[in-house]
């Protein structure tokens, strides 16, 4: 067992399911003291001695700016920040969303991301090291999320500017840019509304969009992208900023 992350902090948000909780599950396995943060109760389940779970909005700079705080004063320090918060609510050809479910669809993959960083940079510019993974996705070049792509691609240009501003400070930044992934029903759906026979051939296109811009022909799987995830977040990565990594089967985004 490697033990990349011991005397490490790491405040990883969207905790509760999928990649989130496997990225935590991780970092307690290899030392970390980890501070799981999503919107859901759900994320209680991971609490431990070495895990401090929170429940906040992070569409809410207030909120990004309390979890920042509370995982200071729980651990003293704030070493790595994994941004997961996102993903497509709705799925449709872009002419057929209405504008608050643009909006929303923004709020929800972009805004989370832009307010954790805000919010966790003074810590680590204060100590003068630190790591902000983000994740992104290869959906901004894709069909039928035309507000999500839009927003993951805000994700990506935060991630190069900072990076930017911020690597002789002592900081690096990366995203990794998440193809299809296999995963388990989410336990709390992003959209609870039941799909119409139309939106589920426009969710079929977008899975055969996906494998067919694949070279592998396949989707990944969860330990594929916690492991890049976990890469860039680690020393292994020291010399590696900026820089956004596709982990989609030779799908560029």
């Amino acid at each position: 067992m490697k033990n990349r992350f011991e005397n490490k902090v790491a405040l990883v948000t969207g905790a509760a399911q999928g990649i989130g909780r496997s990225v935590c599950e991780q970092l307690r396995a290899e030392g970390a003291r980890v501070v799981a943060v999503d919107r859901s109760e759900l994320v209680h389940e991971l609490k431990q001695d070495d895990v401090l779970t929170l429940v906040a909005d992070l569409e809410m700079h207030t909120e990004c700016m309390s979890v920042m705080a509370a995982a200071v004063e729980a651990f003293d320090s704030l070493h790595i920040l994994i941004n997961n918060v996102g993903g497509t609510i709705w799925t449709k050809p872009f002419e057929r969303y209405e504008a608050a479910q643009i909006e929303s669809e923004v709020r929800r993959s972009l805004f989370p991301t832009l307010w954790c960083c805000h919010a966790a940079l003074p810590y680590m510019l204060e100590q003068g090291h630190g790591v902000i993974v983000n994740v992104s996705s290869i959906a901004t070049r894709g069909v039928n999320r035309v507000p999500y792509g839009a927003a993951k691609g805000g994700v990506n240009a935060l991630t190069a500017c900072l990076a930017f501003e911020n690597a002789e400070r002592g900081i690096r930044v990366n995203a990794i840019a998440t193809g299809g992934t296999e995963a388990p029903p989410r336990r709390i759906p992003r959209n609870t509304a039941q799909p119409t026979e139309e939106e589920k051939v426009w969710y079929q296109q977008i899975v055969d969009q996906t494998i067919q811009s694949s070279l592998m022909k396949r989707y990944g799987t969860i330990d594929e992208q916690v492991a890049t995830i976990l890469f860039l977040a680690s020393d292994d990565a020291s010399y590696i900023t900026g820089v956004t990594l596709p982990v989609s089967g030779g799908d560029l985004g």
